[in-house]
């Protein structure tokens, strides 16, 4: 996503499930912690803003970006959240080294989307340079955490809903039947 003169924290609230009856895993990669704290900062900010409780999110540490998807999928398996997001920040160096840790988070979180049915939310700023980073983790493009958080949010509601759906004897619910916060959602075909 194009970030120049759009603000990622920016969110309306009214659009957004609350959150308090999810469960939250965050998985932080601790290279390039004074902008992926940044990130987390965010996340925490916008899911508490948005109703959920700080005994409903857990904070796994891992030592960098590569290490992401294997924090997630133990966390999936082990914690039993409802949406894992993934913190990283990767910045372009001289060699190719950039290319492969961004494809390879890239493609492990997708992995973790198709074969795991808890949404994993890819939160791993991939800049040129450390001040687009800075930039984009609480500076003056806003924050990508923020982001992530509303995108955990929606993707957890969403697998409640489906669950719900698969489970009410064979009958899913209609679009006018799902609600976010009493207003109906808008199903599109």
């Amino acid at each position: 996503m194009a970030t120049a003169n759009k603000n990622l924290s920016n969110y309306d609230k009214n659009t957004i499930p609350n959150a308090k009856d999810f469960r939250f895993g965050i998985v932080v990669s601790e290279w390039n912690d004074h902008v992926t704290e940044g990130l987390y900062s965010g996340v925490i900010e916008a899911l508490t803003d948005c109703g959920a409780l700080h005994k409903n999110i857990i904070r796994w540490n891992v030592p960098g970006s590569f290490e992401l998807v294997y924090g997630a999928k133990k966390m999936i398996e082990t914690q039993k959240p409802d949406v894992v997001i993934t913190i990283g920040c990767v910045i372009k160096g001289e060699t190719m080294h950039f290319e492969f840790v961004c494809e390879g988070v890239t493609q492990g979180v997708k992995d973790l989307n198709v074969l795991s049915d808890v949404p994993t939310i890819f939160c791993l700023l991939t800049d040129n340079t450390e001040q687009q980073s800075i930039d984009r983790s609480g500076g003056k493009h806003g924050n990508k955490g923020t982001e992530a958080a509303i995108a955990a949010i929606k993707m957890a509601y969403l697998r409640q809903q489906a669950n719900l759906g698969f489970h009410q004897s064979d009958k899913l619910l209609s679009a006018n039947q799902l609600q976010i916060e009493g207003l109906p959602l808008k199903i599109e075909e």
